[in-house]
């Protein structure tokens, strides 16, 4: 089973929340998935691949956006991608 890659474009202060559960979740999965949280204002390296964006964004190994997060969708994500 290939890791799975979770990154979060964390847009704006109301976005940290999620920030945070999708740290939690992926623990609860040890190093089957790797985080990578972004800052927009303060990290770049993700406009080379996702461009710009405006909304806290997760993205599931660089393919799958997911823009209406909650705790729900975050866990259902994560567990989806690991089961392909």
């Amino acid at each position: 089973m290939a890791k799975v890659k979770v990154e979060f474009i964390n847009t704006c202060a109301c976005c940290d929340e999620h920030g945070e559960n999708i740290k939690q979740i992926a623990a609860d999965f040890g190093d089957k998935v790797d985080v990578s949280i972004y800052f927009a204002g303060k990290d770049f390296d993700y406009l080379k691949k996702y461009g710009m964006i405006s909304k806290g964004t997760m993205i599931i190994n660089g393919k799958k956006k997911y823009e209406n997060l909650s705790k729900e969708v975050i866990q259902k994500a994560i567990t989806d991608a690991l089961e392909i």
